[in-house]
């Protein structure tokens, strides 16, 4: 399996769109006189994208996904290994409705780990409720403990992680979603945390390829 196009079964939906304006304004608002490099991990529009939130003079924007598409402008062709992108090369990684959708997120999280320069940062929001909605498959749910574990295996320090467990009252149904957020910083002067994730890819990377042999 791919990372999901956003289309199709994965809306992105108001309350999603909400909290990544909200990561960008207390995250990225002091940077907006910087030159940014942000990527967007399962980045197809089909019912929306969050392109416009990072519209600022002088930050590049890059959807990517495993098939050329609108707001695709990098294919990677194994989903768990990015080898167009380079380690410590973007300033900023973003991801919506697409986490529920990937089979082995923890791979993805540590290619997300890789390619962060340091104190680079992300933001992932993936779903903690909602009904089930397959584009091809629909795998997980997650809370903020899971998100917490998941980062265990990386470079990265959680800076925030919450969910939203009460109804903001969406007109579209966002609520339903229950929306969980993922913050985090890499932080690159841990010999041990760089070592633990360099082993932590490549052993679960290739038994990964062994198993879907």
């Amino acid at each position: 399996m791919g990372l999901p196009c956003r289309g199709g079964g994965c809306i992105l939906h108001q309350s999603s769109y909400d909290k990544m304006a909200s990561f960008k304004e207390k995250y990225l608002s002091t940077k907006t006189n910087e030159k940014l490099k942000i990527l967007d991990i399962g980045s197809c529009d089909v019912n929306g994208t969050y392109k416009p939130i990072f519209n600022v003079s002088g930050w590049e924007y890059y959807g990517v996904d495993t098939a050329k598409d609108k707001n695709v402008d990098i294919i990677i062709n194994d989903p768990y290994s990015w080898n167009k992108i380079k380690s410590n090369s973007v300033d900023v990684v973003i991801s919506g409705q697409a986490f529920e959708h990937i089979e082995y997120p923890w791979l993805t999280i540590l290619e997300i780990s890789r390619i962060l320069k340091p104190e680079g940062l992300c933001c992932i929001i993936a779903p903690a409720g909602g009904p089930d909605h397959k584009y091809p498959v629909d795998c997980w749910r997650f809370h903020p403990d899971g998100f917490k574990a998941l980062v265990k295996l990386t470079k990265l320090d959680v800076l925030e992680v919450y969910a939203q467990w009460d109804s903001n009252n969406y007109p579209d149904g966002s609520d339903v979603w229950q929306d969980c957020v993922l913050i985090c910083k890499k932080n690159n002067n841990n010999i041990f945390l760089k070592i633990k994730a360099f082993l932590a890819y490549k052993m679960l990377y290739y038994s990964f390829k062994i198993a879907i042999m």
